[in-house]
């Protein structure tokens, strides 16, 4: 009796990992995900809500109805270690999501429900290898980025105090104290309008950028060598160089989880072949007794 529920057990937990580990069942889940997203945009609408509302909170429902079903496929697929689900953080996030939106939608916790029913397109990370792949390298380079940040913060500073003595007089709006520098400089390092701030650096607030605005200008001062200087050297040391080592950090980040997933994976195929080397172990000694037992019985008058 014990070994039949033990098969029908594992019949049924190979037929729940066929499923989980099948293409179809992970582009279903894709698409449902995105349907998902869908749903969350067209419930921003207040016009579609009054007249769909019902028909969009249906469809909901029967989303929420699939993600429960494919957590549900998943923890069965692990037999008898369903725990083992939860060792990957992915799945410990997509649990969340899903377990938050059985929240009563009237509850104090209508927020948090919104939010979650958001963040249920995040799971497209969790689907997609490549995107887990790019998320992990993400996260891997954090601590070098840190010191790229560092160095690019150093970069502004720099400048931005520079900016202030050359032109806080000239071009308050832009450069009249550090932090209003500092904001100049960042729209400048985007590539942003950055011509015209130099120009008024080059010829004055007199004679350009202050049209309108002359009451401002009160110390009209053209630096018309320095500025192109001090403004085409930070864009080049601030976006094509120390904004380029982001770049390459991140390229680093990117080949060593490669070669982490490499690793993982034939860590992952050499347990799996020592996995079922013991289970035909197992099935041979459970063989050799029940073969034991009949001869006994024969053997008996």
């Amino acid at each position: 009796m014990s070994a039949k529920l033990s098969s029908n057990a594992g019949e049924t937990r190979n037929f729940a990992a066929s499923i989980v580990q099948s293409k179809t069942f992970q582009n279903t889940i894709v698409a449902v995900i995105l349907f998902a997203g869908l749903l969350v945009g067209l419930e921003t609408s207040k016009t579609l809500m009054i007249d769909y509302g019902s028909i969009l909170k249906f469809l909901d429902r029967i989303v929420l109805g699939i993600f429960t079903v494919e957590i549900a496929l998943k923890l069965i697929a692990e037999g008898r270690r369903p725990w083992r689900y939860f060792t990957d953080p992915w799945n410990v996030f997509d649990f969340l999501i899903v377990a938050v939106c059985y929240m009563p939608m009237e509850s104090q916790f209508v927020a948090v429900l919104r939010l979650a029913r958001i963040l249920r397109v995040l799971r497209l990370i969790s689907v997609l290898p490549r995107l887990q792949l790019l998320v992990g390298a993400l996260l891997k380079s954090l601590p070098s980025i840190g010191y790229v940040g560092l160095l690019l913060g150093i970069h502004f500073y720099i400048y931005a105090v520079l900016g202030v003595f050359l032109w806080g007089g000239n071009d308050p709006l832009r450069f009249g104290s550090l932090p209003v520098a500092t904001l100049t400089l960042f729209q400048c390092v985007t590539m942003e309008g950055w011509a015209d701030i130099m120009h008024t650096a080059m010829y004055g607030c007199a004679k350009f950028g202050y049209d309108g605005m002359e009451h401002l200008c009160t110390a009209s001062r053209g630096l018309p060598i320095a500025a192109p200087v001090y403004f085409i050297s930070f864009i080049i040391l601030g976006t094509m160089i120390i904004l380029n080592l982001f770049i390459g950090v991140m390229m680093n980040s990117l080949q060593e989880m490669q070669e982490e997933r490499a690793k993982e994976a034939a860590e992952n195929a050499l347990g799996s072949a020592g996995e079922k080397r013991r289970e035909i172990l197992a099935l041979r000694e459970m063989a050799s007794t029940m073969a034991d037992r009949l001869k006994r019985l024969e053997s008996k008058p």
